[in-house]
């Protein structure tokens, strides 16, 4: 059914009934995203996306049908970049496929080509962080957050604010999924929170960067 309405809205899509034959066309093929169902009838969907995600940065939209708190978290915990949960409207998942596309197409923020403060260097053309020389790994919408963050330095950004800047004007997700990537983004930098040396939060507000630009 999803397969007859995306085509019907002009996208191509490759189809697989379960996780090893997802797995098997992704590497004979490079689609621009996946949607992908948790209940699979042999690998768990969390498991197929952890394999995606070691070697690659394809955005990913999950279907589940647990709506619970700790599912969601756990799917964007993993690297999903959006989470839909049964029943949905084809018209609002289509939506969601646009929106998360669209955002990988938006120009990066403002400024100068390359960002660099103590130790960090976020390169807007090549899309590369480096902490103290060694590449950072971040996924395409990890690497988006800590741009817009480190397009104003010392700017408090509210949630609402990041996710209109890095997900997309009509993104549906709640404000909770900017604090799991924003714990995600912290991890990959080897950052605390409680004792933060380039993303900091202001408590009741937002995030903001706090390494000082050289």
């Amino acid at each position: 059914m999803l397969r007859r309405y995306l085509e019907a809205e002009g996208f191509e899509v490759v189809e697989a009934a379960d996780g090893e034959t997802a797995l098997a066309r992704l590497r004979g093929s490079a689609p621009d995203l996946m949607i992908l169902d948790v209940g699979l009838p042999d690998i768990d969907g969390l498991e197929v996306i952890r394999l995606v995600r070691s070697r690659s940065d394809l955005p990913v939209i999950m279907l589940t049908a647990r709506a619970e708190e700790i599912d969601r978290v756990v799917g964007l915990t993993v690297g999903a970049d959006d989470y839909v949960t049964k029943p949905f409207s084809p018209r609002e998942l289509t939506a969601r496929v646009k929106a998360v596309l669209r955002r990988g197409r938006l120009g990066q923020p403002s400024g100068e080509n390359t960002l660099e403060f103590e130790g960090l260097v976020v390169d807007l053309d090549r899309r590369e962080v480096h902490l103290n020389g060694d590449d950072v790994e971040l996924s395409a919408l990890e690497f988006d957050l800590l741009a817009a963050l480190a397009s104003s330095p010392g700017r408090v950004f509210t949630r609402g604010q990041l996710l209109e800047r890095v997900w997309g004007w009509d993104y549906f997700g709640a404000e909770r999924v900017v604090d799991v990537h924003i714990g995600n983004l912290r991890k990959a930098l080897g950052d605390d929170a409680s004792n933060p040396r380039f993303i900091a939060t202001v408590r009741g507000v937002g995030y903001k960067l706090v390494g000082k630009p050289r």
